[in-house]
């Protein structure tokens, strides 16, 4: 289980080391290819820049507490706190390639194409019945809903972050190199 000192660094540094993780999750787990960061000081898609809960919940939670919240009151998105000391932020899971529980995760997003499963946050969070109860768990206490450390050091690819209108441009989406359960393409291939 990744333990809560693997949160206490920036934003894009917990985006950048959470690909390859494993995210495990009642029953399912699946090989995290697709996260995003998101920093709480001047980034205007932070919800921190706009929303005085979003505050308060990083005042209230420790590092590796889950953010989760109703995206236009259709799809939950799932999101883990970070504080590195000047730079705290939330790492949006945008992407899982399925590994345990695939038949639980089929009939929850009603579709037999693996690849689809979780390519994207609302995919995700459906397949993996994440909601609004889950919002403020901590993520470092309890393995059967945690993190689990990358097996080796991935080849990782740096884009703009998508699905947002302002600060998109920021290359702080991260992917997978080479997965085909990504949510979308990646327009420029930067190794970091």
């Amino acid at each position: 289980m990744i333990e809560r000192e693997f949160f206490t660094r920036s934003p894009l540094a917990c985006a950048r080391g959470l690909i390859g993780a494993r995210l495990v999750w009642g029953g399912c787990e699946g090989l995290i290819v697709e996260t995003e960061a998101y920093d709480a000081a001047g980034d205007p898609a932070c919800h921190t820049f706009f929303r005085p809960s979003a505050r308060a919940f990083v005042e209230r939670h420790a590092a590796g507490a889950a953010y989760v919240y109703l995206n236009y009151g259709v799809h939950w998105l799932f999101n883990v706190l970070v504080k590195g000391g000047r730079r705290t932020g939330f790492v949006l899971i945008r992407a899982v390639e399925p590994i345990e529980g695939i038949v639980a995760m089929a009939e929850r997003r009603r579709l037999d194409d693996v690849r689809k499963l979780c390519s994207g946050p609302g995919r995700l969070t459906q397949a993996f019945a994440i909601d609004g109860g889950h919002h403020g768990l901590d993520l470092c206490a309890n393995p059967d809903f945690a993190f689990r450390e990358r097996a080796a050091r991935p080849r990782v690819a740096a884009d703009g972050r998508i699905g947002i209108s302002t600060a998109a441009e920021l290359p702080w989406r991260f992917t997978l190199a080479g997965s085909r359960y990504i949510s979308a393409p990646v327009a420029a291939r930067r190794a970091v």
